[in-house]
């Protein structure tokens, strides 16, 4: 952290370094004070590097010394790989052309049996849908969804695939391609693995707000494998299984369909889209883990994720986190199991939210001069805004499950399969469900 701090305010180039290949002097545009490097032996991540640069060069001597701090290569185990058949699920609302360079990554992908579903939520156009078209892919299907929210379009997406491994990725990702490879090769490993995770890297680095978004929100989380489960709490995390940002987020993502069913898919009163903002995706995961499940962290799986390059964009982004982390904060309140589980953490969450306000504070002079106090509004409009929107989505028919218990299910509700075929299939939403209880439709165990 303390070597990105310091570079916090200097333009960074970002870019890719096999330790098997010979090392060369890097050369890149003029602009750039410093490289972040992507180390890897053989294609699996090993670490990554920041180096300064000279007139745009670093030296291949340089480069080594860096690359030593992070170890032997040989200490690096190859990721491993697998073809079971993946289907990647994209939601996505009026960004067409994000979205092509996300598909145009994805398609790139070296997995045999690799299946594509856009999910077009409310759109305005039918720009998205021809974005979709002008892959001329046949393993691409585009799915218009008239309710607008990212957890809305991902059960989507959930219902309507067609194989045992699912993966979520956002329209501003570009995947490696071994990603969907390494993604099967994880479950393949690891049988009881419900969910899988794996780093989220800045795609790049040039302006403070990119850097300042990369800083502040962390969502690298290494490349060390881990597994997650209540059986088996990690010890570096005291606020366990309460901790989101530990367990991944939602732009790297891939269950088993039928363990991600068997919870009821994401809170589609959570994410953006909606007035909560964020926090569908931790929600979902802490909600795995106290069904019992076990979730994983691949760090071959990784992608790189495009910051948002201007101030306007950086703030409502922070803020908007902090509103999801206030409405995840309100539905574990509102569980009377999770209530007293997490009552249990509250001194260790309050450290963890000092930690938060000091690593933004480290962040650059990028962000924004009124970052703690937009993180308290969010914060105390979590709440609000997550009962405001759960009621919404009831009323919609719409999925809200309980944080604790709910029965197996074959689909998400509100979201059964389609038949729907061909390349560029369009199929229709189920009809609103009508009102549910106050726990949702599916019943709390006892």
């Amino acid at each position: 952290m303390s070597q990105q701090c310091a570079m916090a305010d200097v333009a960074t180039w970002v870019g890719e370094l096999d330790r098997l290949a010979p090392t060369r002097d890097l050369r890149v545009a003029p602009g750039y004070g410093a490289a972040r490097l992507l180390v890897t032996v053989g294609g699996t991540p090993q670490g990554q590097i920041t180096v300064a640069l000279t007139d745009g060069r670093a030296t291949a001597a340089e480069l080594d010394a860096a690359m030593i701090t992070l170890g032997p290569p040989e200490l690096v185990q190859r990721a491993p790989v697998a073809s079971d058949p993946v289907t990647v699920v994209i939601a996505t609302r009026n960004r067409p052309d994000s979205l092509a360079r996300c598909l145009r990554a994805v398609l790139a992908s070296d997995h045999p049996d690799l299946s594509v579903i856009v999910v077009d939520n409310d759109p305005d156009d039918e720009r998205t849908q021809h974005a979709v078209t002008a892959t001329a892919s046949p393993r691409v299907r585009y799915v218009r969804e008239p309710r607008r929210g990212a957890s809305v379009g991902r059960n989507r997406g959930l219902a309507e695939a067609r194989t045992d491994l699912v993966a979520f990725t956002d329209d501003d990702t570009e995947v490696d391609p071994a990603w969907a490879s390494r993604i099967a090769g994880a479950f393949a490993t690891d049988p009881e693995l419900a969910c899988l995770s794996g780093p989220v890297l800045a795609a790049r680095l040039g302006s403070g707000e990119e850097r300042a978004a990369d800083i502040a929100l962390a969502w690298n989380k290494g490349f060390t494998t881990r597994r997650f489960s209540m059986a088996n709490p990690p010890t570096d995390s005291p606020i366990f299984p309460f901790a989101p940002g530990l367990l991944g987020i939602g732009a790297n993502l891939a269950v088993r369909a039928t363990a991600a069913r068997s919870v009821g898919g994401f809170d589609e009163a959570m994410g953006p889209g909606t007035p909560t903002h964020g926090g569908e995706d931790g929600e979902f995961l802490v909600r795995l883990i106290l069904a019992g499940h076990t979730l994983g962290y691949a760090p071959g799986a990784y992608l790189w994720h495009h910051h948002r390059p201007d101030a306007a964009a950086l703030r409502t982004q922070l803020e908007g986190y902090a509103v999801g982390l206030g409405s995840f904060l309100a539905k574990v309140a509102l569980s009377p199991q999770g209530r007293t589980v997490a009552l249990r953490r509250l001194p260790a969450a309050v450290a963890r939210l000092r930690h938060i306000s000091a690593r933004e504070a480290g962040a650059g002079d990028a962000m924004p001069a009124d970052a703690d106090q937009a993180r308290a509004r969010g914060l105390l409009n979590g709440p609000r805004a997550y009962l405001q929107s759960r009621r919404a989505v009831r009323r919609a028919g719409g999925a809200v499950p309980p944080l604790v218990g709910i029965e197996p299910a074959s689909t998400v509700p509100g979201h059964p399969r389609t038949t729907g075929t061909g390349s560029f299939a369009v199929t229709e939403p189920a009809r609103p469900a009508g009102e549910t209880s106050e726990t949702g439709s599916p019943q709390l165990r006892t």
